[in-house]
Parts: C-alpha cells; sequence; structure tokens
C-alpha cells in the first residue's frame, strides 16, 4: 500500500467518499462549466447595474470585476485542464487565489459602505501596466464615481456590498475545499 493511501484509509469512510465526489466533480466539465456561467452572470449583473439602473462602478466595483474576470480565466483553464492532476491543480489554486482577492475586495466594499472602514479611495483602479484592463476595456473597467454606496439588491434589506462579501466567501471556501479534495484524493495517484 503506497504511504498516501495509509493516510487516506486513516479518515473515516464517509470523509474518503466526500473527498472523493468532491474530486470527481471538480474533473467535469460540468463544473467548470458553471463557474464560469457564474462569472458571466456576476459580470453581466454588474453592467446591468451600470447601465440599465445607471449605478456607475467605483474602484473598488472594479476590483472585484477585475477578480471575478480571473475566476472566469481560471475556470476556462480547468475545462481544458481538468483531466491533468497538475493543471487541475494550478487551475483550482488559481480560482483559489482570484476568490481570496475578490472576498478582500468585497470586505473593503462592505467596511467603506458600513463605516467600519475607511471610505476614501482614488478614480484611479492601479491596474499593473502589462493588464491595464480599464485602458483596454474602459466600459467595463474604468471608475466613474467614489466609494462609500452600493444599490439594493433586495430593497431596504439585502446592499450589493452585503451581497458580494457572502458570495465571495462561499466562493472561497468552495474552491478551497475543491482544491483540498484534488490535492487529496487524485484521479488515480497519490
Amino acid at each position: 500500500m503506497r504511504r498516501c493511501e495509509q493516510k487516506l484509509s486513516k479518515l473515516p469512510r464517509i470523509v474518503l467518499e466526500m473527498l472523493e465526489r468532491l474530486a470527481r466533480w471538480n474533473r467535469s466539465a460540468g463544473f467548470w462549466l458553471i463557474l464560469m456561467g457564474l462569472c458571466i452572470a456576476l459580470e453581466g449583473a454588474a453592467l446591468i447595474y451600470q447601465y440599465v439602473f445607471y449605478y456607475d462602478p467605483c474602484v473598488l466595483c472594479v476590483h472585484i470585476r477585475a477578480w471575478i474576470l480571473g475566476i472566469f480565466v481560471a475556470s476556462l483553464l480547468g475545462l481544458i485542464l481538468r483531466n491533468n492532476y497538475i493543471g487541475l491543480s494550478i487551475s483550482n489554486l488559481l480560482a483559489l487565489l482570484c476568490s481570496l482577492g475578490f472576498v478582500e475586495r468585497a470586505y473593503r466594499t462592505l467596511g467603506t459602505e458600513m463605516g467600519f472602514l475607511d471610505g476614501a479611495c482614488s478614480m484611479n483602479p492601479n491596474f499593473p501596466s502589462f493588464l491595464a484592463l480599464n485602458q483596454w476595456l474602459p466600459s467595463v473597467f474604468e471608475p466613474l464615481t467614489s466609494c462609500g454606496y452600493t444599490p439594493w439588491v433586495i430593497p431596504q434589506l439585502v446592499s450589493m456590498a452585503q451581497t458580494l462579501m457572502a458570495l465571495s466567501i462561499v466562493m472561497a471556501l468552495g474552491m478551497l475545499i475543491l482544491l483540498i479534495a484534488s490535492l487529496r484524493h487524485p484521479k488515480d495517484t497519490c
């Protein structure tokens, strides 16, 4: 018995079954297509709020859009490389890192809105010169207003900042769990 199989055999059977199911789901095209669809839906919702409801994005909103684009790119890589252990691991790690960036920006947005963080932010998104999203696609990545207020998703109940915070945490935790599952229980190797 290989050493990693011995370590895995010490885990409760239900945990092993859960890891196997998650690893199998993570290798499926369906998972990566759903994640890509979620990213497209989030970017689409942001554009609807901007162009239909006239809520201009602040620099934090633009950063969140960039992190979601990163998750989309990681999902595309995951779809292409899902049957390669190293490729799948890299895709999961990239999606997790982008999700953590999403969490941090959502937290800053919520903190600015609720007043527990400083609300000062510039109109410059400070993208690196090799990834000048605000110059390549200003209709999506150009901040047009200052930080401090997000629109309601459910009127007088749930704001955009609260929604983004909850969604980002769920995405980051989900990607962390899937990364662990795929690393601990790869297809044919340990």
